[in-house]
């Protein structure tokens, strides 16, 4: 299945049904009178946050959305049965905007969470309502209630407790599926990861939380190079930010001028983002020239005021640490989550 993470809707309410002009001919009543029924109410545009949906995919291919108009109203005072109201399920994490002016109308955090953001048009009054002793006949009934349009801009944000950040083949991925039963795609080329994942992560069998794998960030990226930022966004829900640096391409390459060009494009982003607490994970430890120049970055790092977790999702080593730091910040400490 595709990851869609952004669509534009066209969304419109029930038209309301209109009241009826009628009056009553039966056989031996004279003068029956006014007997028209009222309109029924349009159906409403309702928006519902689902665990069960981690995509906009199928909203994709249907843009366009209008509830039941009202029925209306009949005869015999029979009333207009009012129109179904229109619920669109979309994922948990799904912010809804006004397409024409940005503003925030919705935004969909817990699963089942309920939204109406279009009302349908009222429905009219039949001419029954209208008799009184001055007009025992009238013959006018109120028409149906307008219905409300608008276009609306989806965006999907996913929720996670901890975003991974860093440049493409980092590690992110195969981090992300050592620690969780995710299984992005590894290879040892750029841009593996080209839409982002969620995996659940067990902590000592007690307690769990949800981190997300975001495509490679590289220098430029507010410009358009690489990815760009477009999957930046869900990083913003994220408590903790894990800024993963690959110290195996030395001297090569300068994985801290590395982290700090990510760092600025975090800032170039969303200053929100670019405040949010980093843990640096240097990955591939089990590599002898990681080992050769850990020492170095670590201090480097330190001098910062930046504590270092070194792992090695090859072989394990330096995860159950890096957890326990996780589920310290998450939680407190982590004889405290107990």
């Amino acid at each position: 299945m595709r990851f869609i993470d952004e669509v534009t809707l066209y969304a419109a309410s029930g038209h309301g049904g209109a009241g009826c002009v009628a009056f009553r001919h039966e056989k031996f009543i004279e003068f029956g009178g006014p007997s028209g029924g009222d309109g029924g109410k349009g159906g409403d545009v309702v928006f519902v946050a689902s665990s069960g949906l981690s995509t906009l995919l199928e909203l994709r291919h249907r843009p366009h959305q209008k509830a039941e108009k009202g029925h209306n109203g009949m005869g015999k005072n029979r009333h207009g049965a009012s129109g179904a109201d229109l619920v669109i399920k979309v994922p948990v994490g799904t912010v809804i905007k006004d397409a024409e002016t940005g503003d925030i109308l919705a935004d969909l955090t817990q699963d089942e969470q309920r939204v109406t953001l279009l009302k349908g048009g009222r429905g009219g009054q039949g001419n029954a309502r209208f008799a009184t002793a001055t007009n025992k006949a009238p013959k006018f009934a109120q028409p149906g209630g307008d219905l409300e349009e608008r276009k609306l801009r989806l965006e999907l944000k996913l929720m996670a407790d901890v975003g991974l950040l860093g440049l493409p083949n980092a590690g992110k991925s195969s981090l992300i599926s050592k620690v969780s039963a995710a299984r992005p795609k590894i290879a040892d080329y750029p841009f593996t990861t080209i839409a982002p994942s969620l995996g659940v992560v067990a902590y000592k069998d007690y307690r769990s939380f949800v981190m997300a794998d975001i495509p490679g960030i590289i220098e430029g990226a507010h410009d358009g190079a690489g990815l760009g930022h477009r999957f930046l966004k869900h990083l913003e829900r994220s408590g903790i930010l894990l800024h993963l640096v690959d110290i195996s391409w030395m001297p090569e390459r300068d994985p801290i001028a590395e982290f700090q060009s990510i760092s600025r494009e975090l800032a170039l982003f969303s200053p929100e983002l670019a405040a949010k607490e980093q843990v640096v994970v240097i990955t591939k430890t089990d590599l002898p020239q990681t080992q050769k120049e850990l020492p170095g970055i670590r201090a480097w790092f330190e001098q910062q005021g930046i504590k270092v977790f070194p792992i090695s999702s090859a072989t394990g080593q330096g995860i159950e640490a890096l957890l326990d730091e996780i589920a310290r910040r998450l939680w407190g400490k982590p004889e405290e989550v107990w």
